[in-house]
C-alpha cells in the first residue's frame, strides 16, 4: 500500500511536469495539497513518517526540461516566399549563416523578404566546419552586426552551427533546411568537429529552433544522394532508440520508441517510390520523415532515446581523412549494420541477423552503403581502422549504451563483416 501511495504521488508530479516549465527550468514543488491526494487515494491515512518518505522520494527524482519541437514549423511548396511575417517577427537584424554556395543560392529567395520587411542583414560562412574557431569568428560577426536573430541555411553542419551560435548569443534562430539529409533543422542539439572535420562532442541547446522552414521546392534542388543519406540517418532512430531506451516503461520513452518504429516502416514502404518521383506524395512524406519526424523522436524520448553504436561508428569514421567524402547519413547507415553485427557476434542475437538481412536488401534497393568498400574505404590501413574503432569505443562514447561491453577489437571485426554470410533456414549459407 505504501509503494502504491508513493507511485501515486510521483505519477501526479510526472504528469504535471509538462506544464511546469518556466524559462526552460522545471519548477519543483511539493506541498500539503499533494500529500492530501495520497490520503484521498489510500483507504487509511499515511503516518507522518510515511508521508515524509513519499515527499523525500519525490524530491530525489531529477526531471529535465523537454525540448520537443521548434516553436513554429512552416512547410510547403515555395513556403519560404510566404514566411516573411514569421521571420520578421523575430527581429530586424538577422545574421544569415551557411556555406559559401548555399549563401549565394538562398539570396534570391531571402531578398524580397529583406526588402519588404526592411531587415538589416549580414551574411557569414561557417566554413571550414562547425568548429570552435568558426563559432568564435561568427560570434564576433554577430556582435559587430548587432544581430538580434540568426538564420541558418543548409545541411546538418550549417544548421548545427547556426543553432549553437544563436544559443551562445542568446538570440532566436531560424533554420532553413536545403536537403532531406538530417533532422538538424528540428533538434536542440549541435555537433562540434575539429579543424580536420573529426567529431569532437555534442552540445545540448536551451531549446529547439524558434522557426523551422521546410520548403519542398528548395529541397527538391538538392542532389538525390542527400535524401538517400537522410533515410539512412533517420532509420537509425529505431535501431538505436529501441536499444538505448532499455526496459524503460516511461510514457514518453515508449511513445518515442514506437514513433521510431513507425518512422522505420514509413521509410521501408515509401523510400523507393520517393526516390523515383520527387513530385509525388511519397517524396514529400519521406522528406517529412527524415527532417521532421526524426526530430520529434529525439525531442519526445530525450536522453532515453539517444544514439548508440551506429552514430558511434560514424563518429569514429570522421577521424579517417579518406572518409570525409561520405555523407553523415551514409556513415550512420553503415553503422547500423555494424551495431547489428555486434549484437550477433557478442549476444548471438538471431533477431539482429534477420534485421541485418532486411536492411541489406533495403540498402541495395535505394543505394546506401553496406560495407567499408561502399564507403570508398577499401584501401584504409589496419592502423586507421583501429584508430576509428578506438575513437568509437572511448569511455564517453554512445556505443556503451549497448547492453554489453564492446572492445575496439570486437568493433573492428564487426566493421569488416557487415555482409558476413548467415545460415539460411535450410542450412545453406547465403549472402546477407
Amino acid at each position: 500500500m505504501i509503494q502504491d501511495n508513493i507511485n501515486f504521488l510521483t505519477d501526479g508530479l510526472a504528469s504535471e511536469n509538462l506544464t511546469k516549465l518556466v524559462s526552460g527550468k522545471y519548477v519543483d514543488f511539493v506541498g500539503a495539497s499533494l500529500v492530501s491526494r495520497i490520503f484521498m487515494k489510500s483507504k487509511k491515512p499515511l503516518s507522518m513518517k510515511h508521508s515524509q518518505r513519499a515527499i523525500n522520494h519525490q524530491q530525489t527524482i531529477n526531471y529535465v526540461p523537454l525540448f520537443i519541437a521548434p516553436a513554429q514549423v512552416l512547410r510547403g511548396e515555395n513556403i519560404l516566399s510566404q514566411s516573411g511575417v514569421a521571420i520578421a517577427a523575430l527581429g530586424k537584424r538577422p545574421l544569415v549563416v551557411g556555406g559559401n554556395h548555399t549563401l549565394e543560392m538562398i539570396q534570391p529567395h531571402l531578398k524580397p523578404i529583406i526588402q519588404e520587411y526592411k531587415l538589416e542583414t549580414a551574411r557569414a560562412s561557417y566554413l571550414p566546419d562547425c568548429t570552435e574557431s568558426s563559432l568564435m569568428k561568427l560570434r564576433e560577426t554577430a556582435t559587430t552586426h548587432k544581430a538580434d536573430f540568426i538564420i541558418g541555411v543548409g545541411g546538418g553542419k550549417a544548421l548545427d552551427t547556426a543553432k549553437l551560435l544563436a544559443h551562445q548569443c542568446q538570440i532566436p534562430v531560424v533554420t532553413i533546411a536545403t536537403s532531406g539529409a538530417t533532422c538538424a533543422a528540428w533538434t536542440a542539439l549541435s555537433n562540434i568537429y575539429s579543424e580536420t572535420s573529426a567529431f569532437q562532442y555534442d552540445v545540448t541547446l536551451a531549446r529547439c529552433p524558434d522557426l523551422l522552414i521546410l520548403d519542398y521546392s528548395l529541397i527538391r534542388t538538392a542532389p538525390q544522394r542527400t535524401l538517400v543519406a537522410g533515410i539512412g540517418d533517420a532509420i537509425a532512430k529505431w535501431y538505436e532508440a529501441s536499444v538505448s531506451s532499455g526496459n524503460s516503461n516511461a510514457t514518453l520513452t515508449i511513445a518515442a520508441v514506437q514513433q521510431a518504429r513507425i518512422l522505420r516502416d514509413i521509410l521501408f514502404q515509401k523510400s523507393s517510390a520517393a526516390l523515383e518521383n520527387d513530385q509525388g506524395d511519397d517524396w514529400r512524406e519521406v522528406i517529412d520523415a527524415t527532417v521532421l519526424l526524426a526530430g520529434v523522436i529525439g525531442g519526445i524520448g530525450g536522453a532515453n532515446c539517444r544514439t548508440v553504436a551506429a552514430h558511434a561508428v560514424h563518429n569514429g569514421l570522421t577521424h579517417i581523412q579518406s572518409a570525409h567524402h561520405a555523407l553523415h547519413g551514409e556513415k550512420v547507415a553503415y553503422g547500423i549494420l555494424v551495431q547489428l553485427r555486434l549484437e550477433e557476434m557478442i549476444q548471438g542475437n538471431q533477431l539482429a541477423v534477420s534485421a541485418r538481412k532486411q536492411l541489406l536488401e533495403f540498402y541495395t534497393d535505394i543505394g546506401l552503403p553496406k560495407t567499408l568498400e561502399d564507403l570508398g574505404l577499401e584501401h584504409i590501413s589496419l592502423s586507421q581502422l583501429r584508430q576509428s574503432a578506438e575513437v568509437a569505443c572511448q569511455p564517453n562514447s554512445d556505443i556503451h549504451r549497448l547492453p554489453f561491453s564492446v572492445s575496439p577489437e570486437q568493433l573492428m571485426a564487426a566493421m569488416v563483416s557487415t555482409k558476413e554470410l548467415v545460415e539460411s533456414p535450410v542450412g545453406r549459407e547465403t549472402p546477407a
